[in-house]
């Protein structure tokens, strides 16, 4: 069975969503265009986790809750986790840690957490788009005692990725990245594996149903394979 997969999506919470990227509409979009495994990878926040997995099951979709940290270094690394839970116990560590600056929905959009009847319940205070105290080396360490995983976002991208900030990946790390496509990208190690996710933010550009994980069936086996490569 063909099992097409985004694992980089951004539901209304992250300010630089549309609204409309609730929970339900991202399980509605994901599966009218063919995918059948998805992950919620907010910013720095796991709030929306709980409803996105309300959604995606409704869709009989698999879903892997994650969330994108930003490191003190401005590198964007994606955390998943084996259970909504432990994704929501690990974002309330990361945003607790975020300075204290305040949002401006005016300037970078709302910040809106959903129920999981797709309602409307809030929205968070502090600015998502920070960068966390944690180095890239605490995210890796941090994401595996809570039962996951950390894979490097966009790391071809010429801004927030490892080796536009770093230059250099570091060496036994990762086992994984994700590669932005149709961006040139360093030379990589034949070992590692890569991932190609939308990091879409509106409906229109979760991905199309091109990139396979045939052998993945639930959250706990995506972590498993991240973190045996």
């Amino acid at each position: 069975m063909k099992r097409y997969y985004d694992l980089h999506i951004h539901s209304c919470l992250s300010p630089c969503a549309s609204d409309d990227m609730t929970p339900a509409n991202i399980a509605g979009m994901a599966h009218i265009k063919g995918l059948s495994l998805i992950a919620l990878t907010d910013h720095n926040a796991g709030h929306n986790l709980p409803a996105m997995a309300k959604a995606a099951r409704e869709y009989g979709l698999i879903f892997v809750p994650g969330i994108e940290v930003t490191t003190v270094e401005e590198v964007h690394v994606l955390t998943y986790f084996a259970d909504v839970d432990a994704a929501v116990t690990f974002g309330k560590t990361l945003y607790t840690a975020l300075p204290d600056i305040q949002n401006r929905p005016d300037i970078f959009g709302n910040q809106i957490v959903m129920d999981k009847a797709d309602n409307k319940t809030g929205t968070l205070d502090k600015l998502l788009l920070q960068a966390t105290p944690f180095s890239v080396d605490d995210i890796v360490r941090m994401a595996k005692s809570n039962g996951g995983c950390a894979v490097p976002a966009h790391i071809n991208r010429d801004s927030f990725s490892i080796f536009a900030n770093l230059g250099f990946l570091p060496p036994k790390l990762f086992g994984c990245v994700e590669v932005a496509k149709g961006l040139p990208c360093p030379d990589l190690d034949t070992s590692l594996e890569v991932l190609h996710s939308s990091d879409a933010h509106n409906l229109g550009t979760i991905s199309e149903p091109l990139e396979t994980l045939d052998s993945i069936s639930d959250a706990k086996e995506f972590v498993y394979f991240v973190n045996n490569i």
